[in-house]
C-alpha cells in the first residue's frame, strides 16, 4: 500500500463541481469565488471528509457483503442431504 495521500477528486472533478460551489457561496453566503479559488477550497473540503465518507462506504459494503454471505451459507446448508 502506498503512503501517498489519494486525490479524492479529479482535476477533472474539481472542475466540474468549482461552479456549484461558486453559485452556492454566492447566492447564501454573497461570497464571490474565482474559479481556482473553488477548486482549491473543493479540494480541501475533500481531503478533510473524504477519509470520513470511505470509511463510512467501506463499512455500509463490509455489512452488505456479511448479509449476502450468510445467506449463501444458508442456501448451503439447504442443499445438504442427509447420509
Amino acid at each position: 500500500m502506498s503512503n501517498t495521500p489519494p486525490a479524492w477528486l479529479s482535476p477533472e472533478q474539481l472542475a466540474d463541481l468549482a461552479p456549484a460551489l461558486q453559485r452556492y457561496l454566492a447566492a447564501e453566503h454573497e461570497l464571490e469565488l474565482g474559479g481556482f479559488e473553488a477548486q482549491f477550497l473543493l479540494g480541501f473540503v475533500a481531503e478533510q471528509i473524504g477519509p470520513a465518507i470511505y470509511n463510512r462506504a467501506l463499512h455500509d459494503v463490509q455489512k452488505v457483503v456479511a448479509e449476502r454471505f450468510e445467506r449463501l451459507q444458508d442456501d448451503l446448508w439447504q442443499l445438504e442431504q442427509a447420509p
